[in-house]
């Protein structure tokens, strides 16, 4: 059903003689296969022509970035877009949707899947890693908000024949359609998001790993590295791009979580950074939902510092 599944991935390359056991993970690692991280994020610089804009990201350190402003059916700028990011050796790790695919209104509904279409459409013509969005939710006042329905069987259909649909209009060879994790509606961990795989059964079906999104109780939180372990150990295989994120308790009468700069929450990047250095293909991690320059270099020396403590290398 897949072209890669992670038993057929480690049985070829165990015949090959090509596997060792990481020290800090159960999981085989394929040596030959193992590539530098690629470390991205939003830029600030403002301009618009393709060249500017790679090569500020490879200023920054960035190997690579959210796609620059353009729509699909301009060709003449998605083909320089390509060529220009290519050419600094920076990938295109995400077209981002972002809007409610089960928006409670019929007609809204229908705009936000047309729209997710010509944004993969978009993700296909300069050769992204991935198009994301989240399956949405019921909510009628917050696109990403919670409600009873977002955890049920009719839900976890309606995803199932969304992400076909926008697969099978564009029918991407060169990209991938993914969705992320949400504490509070589906797919809410490795789980169900393994179940949704399964499911959709279309190769151009992915995963963005955001582990965060994941982390929806204190069990979760406390244990994160274990998470982020299973996440990877059952999703890996599919993984196409991540996020980097980290999450802080704020303690109150109920439980809160709070996205802070990475290095000052108390997720294991240690775990996050080892697990993502051992997929067969270099996903992205891509920083997100800061709001001043400082704080994304901020975040972006934590996670080069327990990287290169560890002993990995950056693309």
């Amino acid at each position: 059903m897949f072209p890669l599944t992670r038993r057929n991935f480690l049985a070829a390359a165990a015949a090959a003689g090509v596997l060792t056991v990481s020290p800090r993970s159960s999981r085989a690692t394929p040596v030959s296969q193992r590539s530098p991280i690629r470390l991205g994020g939003p830029i600030f610089l403002k301009a618009d022509d393709p060249r500017e804009l790679a090569r500020e990201h490879r200023r920054l350190g960035y190997s690579a970035a959210y796609c620059p402003n353009a729509k699909a059916e301009d060709t003449g700028r998605v083909g320089e877009i390509e060529k220009a990011f290519s050419a600094e050796n920076v990938v295109i790790a995400e077209v981002g949707a972002w809007v409610n695919m089960l928006d409670p209104e019929p007609e809204k509904r229908r705009k936000n899947l047309d729209y997710v279409v010509q944004r993969l459409a978009l993700a296909e013509g300069v050769g992204a890693r991935c198009c994301p969005d989240i399956a949405g939710s019921y909510n009628p006042t917050v696109w990403y908000g919670p409600d009873a329905k977002n955890l049920s069987e009719e839900f976890f259909d309606a995803t199932v024949e969304n992400c076909r649909h926008v697969i099978d209009e564009i029918k991407p060879k060169r990209t991938k359609f993914t969705i992320e994790m949400m504490g509070w509606s589906l797919p809410d961990g490795p789980d169900s998001y393994l179940k949704l795989i399964h499911a959709v059964d279309r190769a151009a079906f992915a995963v963005h790993m955001d582990v965060c999104n994941g982390i929806n109780s204190p069990t979760r939180y406390y244990h994160n590295a274990e998470f982020i372990s299973e996440c990877f150990r059952k999703l890996g295989p599919w993984i196409a791009s991540c996020h980097a994120k980290d999450l802080a308790w704020i303690p109150e009468m109920n439980v809160h979580f709070l996205e802070v700069i990475p290095g000052r929450g108390k997720m294991d990047y240690r775990a996050y950074l080892s697990e993502l250095a051992q997929l067969p293909v270099d996903a992205p991690l891509m920083l997100e939902h800061l709001k001043i320059p400082e704080e994304y270099d901020e975040g972006k020396r934590y996670i080069l510092k327990v990287g290169q403590e560890l002993g990995l290398k950056f693309a």
